[in-house]
Parts: C-alpha cells; structure tokens; sequence
C-alpha cells in the first residue's frame, strides 16, 4: 500500500463518521499531511457545516502551507450553497498537492475544482482509493446525476424465502441482532417506504428507536388511504414525519384527516391502480431525499423490484422453513419466464448475525440518464 492510499484510507475512515447525517451532501473526510506526519484532519458533518478540506485546515492551522491534502471527493468550487468554495481555502492555505479519491459527479463541480486548483499552481493528483470512495457516497452519486434516491430493498425472511406463515405471522422471524442492524440501515436512510398491507398487517412504527439517531421520512403507498387514523405511523411523532403517496381513489375528507394529525399527502397518477416506481422517486429526490429503504410486503417488494429501481438489496436470513407454498414469499407477482432474466446481484457479502445471515449485494444498473436541471445542495 502506497503512503498516498494510507492516507486516503485514513480520509475515508473519517468520512464515514457522517454516515446518515451528510444527506444530501455527500460523506466527505480530509486529512493534512506534511513531512509524512499527520497535522491537520475533518470530516463533512451535515448540510450548512463546513466541509472537511476546511475542518482539516483548521485544524492544520500554519503548518498547511507546502502540505499535500487527502480528500474523498473533488474540492467544490461553486458558490450557490451556504458554504463558500473548498477550492479558495486551499489555494489561501499554501497547500501544495491535493489527492482526490474521486471527481465530484456534481454538474456544477465535476472537473471544474480540480483544474481550479491546478491553475493556481497547486499538484493535483486523482483515484487513490477511487473504488472505496465510489462506494462511500452511492446515493449521493445517484442522486446528484439522476434525481432520484438510491434504493436499498430489505427483508428478513426464512432460509426457504419466506417472510409470513400462511396466516401472515411475521413478527418475528429474526433475531433482536438482526432487528438491530436492521434499525441501523434505517438511521443511515432518508426515507423508509412501505405500502399499506403492511400498515394493515403489522401496525409499525417505523422509526429507529435509537437514541442519539434519527428517524428517516416514513413513506406509505396507499392508493385510496386505508391507513386508519389510529396507526402509529399517523400519530404525531415529533422526530419521525409521514408522507403518503395516494391516487384520486383516495378520499377528500380522509385526506383532509390526515392532513389535520401533522401526516403530509401527496396524490399521483396510476394505471391500473398501481403508482409507477420511477414516479415515487422522483417525488422523493425533488424532496432533496437521496437514500430510500424499502421494508415492504411481497406486493410491494414484487413491483419495485420489477420496475428496475432497485440499486441493493439487504436481506436477512433465519435458520428456520416454514415450507408449503402458502407461506409468504419475499416477492409477490409473476416470475420471470426463464433464468436469462433473472436479477442477478454483484458485490455479494455475506455475514453471521447470531445464528442469522446478513446477505448484501448490488443490482447492475443501466449508465444514469444526463442531467437535466441542476440540483442545489444545502
């Protein structure tokens, strides 16, 4: 390992301290190096914070000038946000190189930081450690060059694919560790969506429960608003807001109701009483929303998955079968006809959580579609 890739691992370590705070902005760490000693360090902590070159500089203080700068993400050079531009602190500051783990896919950044800097006669060098920063900020990258929010499905089940009895006990399949890690992805999310037979079913929460993290944007699909207005998911949370996604099968007086506990609504059209996926996204990402998880019924995992839209899935595996083909499965709806078609997953992971197992991996995407409008960040 270089002492360029140490450094970035160091940066990249720092950035993750952020996770689940930064959104929309991305996780960003820096490090300050001279004479191969660490002097100065920062991470990006949440919108309207300074950005890590700057904690980084400041805490450098002096020793800044002729040091090189470890960065995860190109140094922004824009100045519509409420931060003024990475780019003019580092050329300020006497830095003489700058490592960018990766271009910043921002429109209004990508490419445009680094040749700042390097007219201003700083060294600038790219791609130490490019992969792992790539991973670091998926849903920012999707976001910032689609508008729509990364979407990770989740689901705990059984080892024969099955996350009910026949009778619809789920409650509960998994382990508490499970729940736990589980309650973890929910914290690094911006929204938790879900469709209205849960709701029915289960009666969630839908919140972390965790102290000292917050609560994503609770998204239900109900098309003609079934949720009663005793759920949990209507009942005032002050840390946890509700956002329903209806159609105009949904009633005026029921919209008004829920209107009225503090629920937002917001109506969509539908072919054949079903929501388009890629329509619910895009509502989400105008709502500067960059992450999604699904914690869905089959129904609903069934449709995401077949509308493409789906970037990871998490699931989580009991050493239990319940067996029979009535139980439940992860996905309702029709097969594919032939294993040419089936979703395949990369990336794969797999790890032991108590007597469970915790299965990762990606679905290939097509390349994003070019940007249209730019989008602004906090």
């Amino acid at each position: 390992m270089t002492q360029d890739e140490v450094h970035m691992q160091r940066a990249i370590r720092l950035a993750q301290r952020g996770r689940g705070r930064t959104s929309p902005n991305p996780q960003v760490g820096a490090v300050v190096v001279r004479d191969n000693r660490v002097v100065g360090e920062g991470y990006h902590a949440g919108p309207g914070s300074p950005h890590a070159e700057v904690v980084a500089l400041a805490a450098a203080i002096s020793r800044a000038a002729g040091a090189t700068l470890y960065t995860t993400l190109e140094p922004c050079c824009h100045t519509d946000k409420r931060t003024p531009p990475c780019t003019e602190a580092l050329i300020r500051s006497g830095i003489r190189r700058v490592v960018s783990a990766m271009r910043d896919p921002n429109p209004q950044v990508v490419g445009k930081g680094i040749r700042t800097l390097r007219r201003a006669g700083i060294e600038v060098d790219e791609g130490a450690c490019h992969a792992q920063a790539v991973r670091l900020n998926r849903p920012y990258v999707k976001w910032i060059t689609t508008g729509q929010p990364y979407v990770t499905l989740k689901a705990a089940m059984t080892l024969d694919g099955r996350i009910a009895t026949r009778t619809g006990e789920s409650q509960w399949i998994t382990s508490e560790a499970s729940r736990r890690d589980a309650r973890r992805l929910r914290a690094e999310s911006d929204a938790i969506l879900t469709g209205v037979g849960t709701i029915l079913a289960d009666n969630p929460h839908l919140t972390v429960r965790r102290p000292g993290l917050r609560n994503p944007l609770r998204v239900i699909l109900d098309p003609s608003l079934r949720t009663p207005l005793k759920a949990h998911v209507v009942a005032p949370c002050a840390d946890a807001a509700t956002l329903f996604i209806a159609t105009d099968q949904a009633a005026a007086g029921k919209i008004k109701r829920l209107r009225a506990r503090g629920a937002e609504v917001e109506i969509l059209s539908a072919s054949k009483g079903r929501i388009a996926f890629a329509a619910i996204l895009n509502v989400l990402g105008r709502r500067n929303l960059a992450s999604v998880l699904i914690e869905g019924g089959g129904v609903v995992n069934g449709l995401a998955l077949r509308s493409g839209c789906v970037d990871r899935v998490v699931f989580y595996m009991a050493p239990l079968l319940l067996g029979g083909e009535d139980a439940r499965g992860v996905f309702a709806g029709q097969a594919v006809v032939d294993l040419a078609h089936a979703t395949s997953l990369s990336d794969v992971t797999i790890k032991k959580i108590g007597l469970d197992l915790r299965v990762e991996g990606l679905i290939a995407q097509p390349d994003p579609p070019t940007l249209g409008a730019e989008r602004c960040l906090p």
